[in-house]
């Protein structure tokens, strides 16, 4: 098939290192190795792409205007939409049409529908409200005229959870055409049964935003080296508005010495990094919307690392309720604490749970299943919009 793929969002660079990169990444990689040819649309395509992309078509959009302005990003990204129907028009015919949602973004469902084409939209989180508590969100009534035309062309909405599942039905997506299609991952980047030596080292890989609860984090780490086990390390891979305060927080307690923080890594080296992890950690703040399918959650467990992850949204549900990999209540260091120390005091039970997670994804999440199923859907009989 011919494949446009299609992501708008200024703050995604396709060929980057953040977790949204690196899904985009993914995905491509999964289409060409199923011998599709692709074109990919986008206005971030001044990063260099690795040679195994070199098969991808590249079609660059106008960029978004610097600075801050946000009343001049939204009006560059609804000008985007006539930009792209005709970038579309003039560079098919295509088969399918696979988009990553964006803010302010319809055309390229539109263009499907209007063709009479398969088309994929895949929905990472409830972009409105995201930008209206971590940002600022102008133009929302725009805003939201464009997500319901978007929803209402697409003959597939793949949401990554149930809640952003539930934000696309509140906004007109016929319920038949919404799937809960959570993320995958690539395991055989990962080693399936890595030796791990040295002190028992306690990892988070991320960009360092708010909801990245680092903070508890932090707190439970200290707590563990206090009460429980005083070799322990702490290694955060990933970059963010974060880092400084975690930086500071560290020196305060007088932990500096015990971690280390490596800043932005390349994707390639992100299984170098897992390996050097006894247990890894996804700690979410439970005042905050839980809606995502972490990346990271999938990466670790293909990693065959025991996790420990916070109680909020369907987390419990992907860990199998501790089967997979062990659920403590939010905001609380003290309960992060002492799951760490569970951990280390029985490394042949952790070993056992990372095993079993690493089986969990070689079963069902890997990307190629994933796209697998996001194509299938999009073309079944009976996907066409009304």
């Amino acid at each position: 098939m011919r494949i446009a793929y299609v992501t708008t969002d200024p703050g995604i660079p396709p060929f980057g290192t953040k977790g949204a990169s690196i899904h985009v990444q993914s995905v491509l990689r999964v289409l060409l190795a199923m011998g599709h040819q692709v074109t990919l649309f986008s206005p971030c395509l001044t990063i260099p792409l690795a040679p195994e992309f070199a098969p991808v078509t590249l079609h660059p959009l106008p960029p978004a205007p610097r600075g801050d302005d946000a009343e001049a990003r939204a009006a560059w990204s609804l000008s985007l939409n006539e930009t792209l129907a005709k970038a579309l028009s003039e560079a098919g015919p295509f088969d399918l049409v696979y988009e990553r949602h964006a803010l302010f973004a319809h055309a390229a469902m539109e263009f499907a529908m209007g063709a009479g084409i398969p088309s994929a939209l895949e929905l990472n989180a409830p972009l409105i409200a995201e930008q209206t508590r971590h940002r600022r969100m102008v133009r929302q009534p725009d805003a939201e005229a464009s997500a319901r035309r978007a929803f209402a062309a697409a003959r597939l909405v793949a949401a990554v959870s149930p809640a952003v599942a539930d934000y696309a039905r509140g906004f007109g997506a016929p319920a038949p055409r919404v799937a809960v299609i959570p993320n995958g991952v690539e395991a055989g980047r990962f080693a399936d049964r890595p030796a791990r030596t040295g002190p028992f080292t306690v990892g988070f890989v991320g960009t360092l935003k708010p909801w990245h609860d680092t903070a508890t984090l932090i707190e439970a780490f200290a707590l563990l080296k206090r009460d429980h086990l005083p070799e322990a390390r702490l290694l955060i891979v990933g970059d963010g508005p974060q880092q400084a305060p975690i930086r500071a927080r560290l020196d305060e307690l007088s932990l500096t010495d015990a971690a280390h923080l490596t800043g932005a890594v390349q994707p390639d080296q992100v299984p170098g990094w897992l390996a050097a992890m006894h247990v890894a950690t996804a700690p979410y703040r439970g005042d905050q919307p839980f809606y995502f399918s972490p990346l990271k959650l999938y990466e670790y467990m293909a990693a065959a690392l025991p996790v420990v992850a916070s109680d909020v949204g369907d987390l419990a549900q992907v860990l199998d309720h501790g089967r997979l990999g062990v659920i403590v209540p939010p905001d609380d260091p003290a309960a992060l604490a002492h799951a760490l120390a569970g951990l280390a005091r029985d490394p042949a039970a952790a070993a056992q749970m990372g095993a079993r997670a690493r089986a969990e994804v070689l079963a069902h999440h890997g990307w190629d299943r994933i796209v697998t199923q996001i194509l299938k859907r999009a073309s079944a009989p009976g996907q066409e919009a009304a």
